[in-house]
């Protein structure tokens, strides 16, 4: 039995209820692909108001989820920023305050990059805690090649200014190993975790090339986090001027760091010492083996004792000898033949 009228009528209403709901719902404009997916988290995100755009045109970036008063960059990166911001037009970027409510909007010249798309707008801050996101951008006739591959060891990058901390000691100042510590903050931008990186520092003078050393840091470092890195450094015994110190990771340049040693006076006053001490020894010692083989003489203490006192105005010496006192001249210094007795007279007996 055929339905009633009213009731075909109302079918077919919902029926074409139901094929005008799903035909408004396909003309909806799906998510953009250019869209950070750190929306989904609730962490930083960007949007960009258009997908691609050739060099000299303009482009809207729109921030959500950033802390409040925040100053940003945002930059046009080629190679996905794996390079790091020597990827990035850097000339070209622009810096943008979010508001109280972490949200920003700023529009940004279309510039290219040094190195070739795929590219990326990326967005990190400037102070306080590191945060970054991208957001896929494609740059009218710029060239495109393959993505260099990757280490599963995550890709790291320096986030802070290196410093060298420590200083030298008395040892140091008497030509011992200078030493430092290399503290640096580096942030992993890749998407797989870093367990126990191995860094390489070199240490270079002058115009000679570095010698790298392994230096492995204990720990692991997630995607998207950052870590203070301490690493120990030392130079040859006795090193001195100026010098560089580099550090790298998974053969990328991360940082160089000047390191002005001062010369190690201690050696150089050892040395002075050393030349002057000597000398005088070996001289005091030729002194004394020469004044204990020598042969000796006596004194004018012997020839006193051993001589004998006459009577007034003479003093015999001990070989026989007479010797005149000093207030008599030879002249008129008495004889000892001579009497005080008056020779006889003639005829006397």
């Amino acid at each position: 039995m055929a339905a009633p009228a009213p009731a075909r009528r109302a079918l077919a209403a919902l029926v074409l209820g139901a094929l005008c709901l799903a035909l408004a719902l396909a003309a909806l404009p799906a998510a953009p692909a250019h869209a950070t997916p750190a929306a989904a988290d609730g962490g930083p995100s960007v949007r960009l108001s258009e997908k691609e755009a050739g060099k000299g045109g303009t482009l809207t970036v729109t921030g959500r989820g950033w802390r409040a008063k925040t100053l940003l960059t945002l930059l046009i990166c080629g190679q996905n920023m794996i390079g790091g911001t020597n990827s990035c037009a850097n000339g070209d970027g622009r810096a943008v305050t979010t508001d109280a409510h972490g949200a920003f909007h700023k529009r940004l010249p279309v510039a290219e990059p040094p190195k070739p798309c795929p590219c990326v707008v990326h967005v990190a801050t400037v102070t306080g805690p590191a945060d970054a996101a991208d957001a896929a951008f494609t740059v009218a006739g710029h060239p495109v090649a393959p993505l260099p591959k990757q280490s599963a060891g995550g890709r790291l990058t320096v986030l802070a200014a290196p410093r060298l901390a420590g200083s030298s000691g008395l040892l140091t100042w008497f030509g011992a190993p200078p030493q430092r510590d290399l503290t640096l903050t580096v942030g992993n931008v890749g998407s797989a975790p870093a367990r126990n990186p191995v860094f390489q520092i070199g240490t270079s003078h002058g115009v000679f090339a570095p010698e790298w050393q392994d230096q492995q840091w204990r720990g692991t470092l997630p995607a998207g986090k950052k870590a203070q890195v301490t690493l120990p450094v030392e130079l040859a015994a006795g090193a001195h001027g100026d010098y560089l110190v580099s550090l790298r990771y998974g053969g990328k340049l991360l940082v160089e760091q000047p390191w002005g040693v001062g010369r190690p006076w201690g050696v150089t006053l050892f040395w002075v010492l050393l030349c002057v001490v000597i000398p005088t020894a070996v001289f005091r010692i030729g002194m004394a083996v020469v004044d204990r083989v020598r042969p000796r003489r006596p004194g004018p203490a012997a020839h006193r004792r051993g001589g004998t006192r006459k009577a007034r105005g003479s003093v015999t010496r001990g070989d026989g000898e007479n010797a005149a006192l000093p207030w008599f001249t030879p002249d008129t210094a008495p004889s000892t033949t001579t009497s005080t007795e008056r020779p006889p007279s003639k005829g006397s007996a």
